[in-house]
């Protein structure tokens, strides 16, 4: 007996798409914008040096925007597939379309160096349509970019043409169905271009949910997550986005290629996982078949605070390592805590940095869990597991105050970038993973190459780390950088610093991995050979000639230059 539920899409998208995406703030539209409180503003100016300066966008209209250089002959193409009213055109389409969220995409839309700007933007509506479009995209010649929520911040969705005369952003936005669900088997299929949180609307509606909340929430789609190996805030308890695919269907110049049909094979290399994490190079994922769970009715986020980084690192090496992870466990070092301290101000938080220093914290370092399930028991059962590994380590207990506001401001720190720009700071973040003995050593080198890459006359950068997904045998390290834009060289800025805490981690061994979970795009691609070798390079570059002999797909992505 067949226990899969199809789901029927009654809404007309006839000529449907978005006509213009805002591309020069992380805020989406119609979100809410983050003010900076006047006291935020005082700490940053002692802590950094920043000066009183306003720097606002220019306006689009101010931005450099070629002629497009699609031909006719592939325009034509391309509408017979999709109808004329979704071949883009338009300077304000394909603007918004242009680049990720990266600081340094944000920088260029507010008028600071070059655009890469597509050719035309290319809306299908379903996943018959995007399979016509690639193979035409392949007979004439044009570069073609998957676009989901456009949050990449490693260049990944950049419009390179590479060796094409054009290139054209192919957006997602209306492969937007949750296609089937079979409760039974805790499975559903979601269209590639659904934003998470209408995932979770949809799911919620049969009782489900994903339980994928990385940072990027607010805008990043399901075959985005798919396409990166996205990994969300509460990894420990759901698993990294990997973890939770079954299948993929993937359109590519060969054909179209589907996998998975079972939990578990000795069939061969799992080639869903070759998928996973292709970065749209090999083909476009259409849809995606992913492990769901019910609903949680029960939640508990909870603060405390270690003394020292190395003792609150410890502390969740022993939590991984028992496997008595929160959902969510994040650890933030003493200069991530003081900045989150400083930021949120207020009476109640000068009250709880007298009280730590009364209870001897030299150097806070918050750890926020976060148990989510079923029951308030099982809630209550997997917390008492947890704490029962914290007792003797002296934890400073803040308590479910201090979690439900991480949790209810978690998306506050990208809104946060958009008050700084205007403000002249340089915000950006980058993120690395290794094993627990290398953990402090990888977070020292990368901080000090990213301090030495920033500092100048006068100018203190802030450099904070956390820990926020744990494993058994290592952890992820974020980090976070504030510092005064360099106004004579603001691109040159963040690229000398990236490039220096690249090194730092790909030096040694390397240290640890060039991204964890921002993938690899344009901006990780010369370091993936310290990672997997030149002759690992070489079998990516082997599958990318099989299934995209033209080389159409994501020019310059994952393999860098065509190989």
């Amino acid at each position: 007996m067949c226990h899969t539920i199809p789901v029927t899409d009654t809404r007309d998208h006839t000529g449907e798409h978005l006509d213009h995406l805002v591309r020069r703030s992380w805020t989406p539209a119609g979100g809410q914008d983050a003010i900076l409180p006047p006291h935020a503003t005082r700490w940053l100016a002692s802590r950094t040096g920043l000066t009183e300066q306003s720097t606002p966008a220019a306006p689009d209209s101010a931005l450099v925007v070629g002629e497009s250089a699609l031909s006719d002959v592939a325009g034509k193409a391309l509408e017979s597939v999709v109808g004329a009213g979704n071949v883009l055109r338009g300077r304000d389409d394909r603007l918004g379309r242009t680049g990720g969220l990266s600081y340094l995409d944000l920088l260029r839309h507010r008028g600071t160096g070059e655009l890469a700007v597509p050719d035309a933007v290319v809306v299908p509506a379903d996943p018959e349509q995007v399979q016509r479009v690639v193979e035409v995209c392949a007979e004439h010649g044009v570069g073609l970019v998957p676009f989901g929520g456009g949050t990449s911040v490693v260049g990944g969705v950049q419009a390179l043409r590479g060796s094409k005369e054009s290139v054209v952003m192919l957006d997602l936005c209306r492969l937007d169905r949750l296609v089937s669900v079979d409760p039974v088997s805790r499975l559903a299929v979601l269209q590639a271009g659904v934003v998470a949180p209408e995932a979770e609307r949809l799911l919620s509606a049969h009782g489900l949910t994903l339980g994928h909340v990385p940072q990027s929430f607010e805008r990043a789609t399901i075959g985005g997550f798919a396409a990166t190996r996205s990994s969300g805030q509460a990894s420990a308890g759901y698993g990294r986005f990997e973890d939770m695919v079954e299948g993929v269907r993937m359109a590519t110049p060969r054909g179209e290629w589907r996998l998975g049909v079972s939990p578990a094979s000795a069939a061969g290399p799992d080639l869903r996982q070759l998928v996973v994490g292709s970065e749209g190079v090999f083909g476009v994922i259409t849809e995606v078949t992913v492990r769901v769970r019910p609903l949680p009715k029960a939640r508990r986020y909870e603060g405390f605070v270690f003394d020292g980084w190395s003792r609150g690192a410890q502390v969740v090496r022993a939590l991984a390592q028992r496997r008595v992870l929160a959902d969510v466990t994040r650890l933030s070092d003493p200069h991530e805590t003081e900045m989150a301290f400083a930021l949120s101000g207020g009476w109640k938080t000068t009250l709880v940095r007298r009280y730590l220093r009364l209870r001897g914290m030299g150097d806070p370092c918050l750890l926020v869990l976060g148990w989510e399930g079923e029951s308030e028991a099982e809630v209550v059962s997997r917390r008492k597991a947890t704490l029962r590994v914290l007792r003797g380590r002296k934890p400073v207990t803040l308590g479910r105050p201090v979690g439900e506001k991480w949790r209810h401001g978690r998306f506050a720190g990208p809104r946060q970038r958009d008050a700084l720009l205007d403000m002249g700071v340089c915000v950006e973040t980058l993120e690395t993973a290794t094993y627990w003995s290398n953990v402090d050593t990888l977070r020292s080198a990368v901080r000090a190459a990213l301090q030495d890459a920033l500092a100048r006359p006068g100018v203190t950068p802030i450099v904070a780390c956390h820990i926020s997904h744990a494993y058994e045998t290592g952890g992820s390290l974020y980090f976070t950088t504030i510092v005064p834009r360099d106004p004579d060289d603001p691109i040159g800025q963040w690229e000398h610093a990236k490039a220096a805490a690249c090194a730092a981690i790909s030096s040694n061994g390397p240290l640890g991995t060039i991204t964890h979970h921002h993938a690899v795009g344009v901006d990780h691609a010369p370091y993936l050979p310290a990672e997997i070798g030149r002759l690992g390079v070489d079998v990516l570059a082997a599958v990318k000639r099989e299934l995209d002999p033209e080389g159409v797909l994501n020019p310059g992505k994952l393999l860098g230059e065509p190989r």
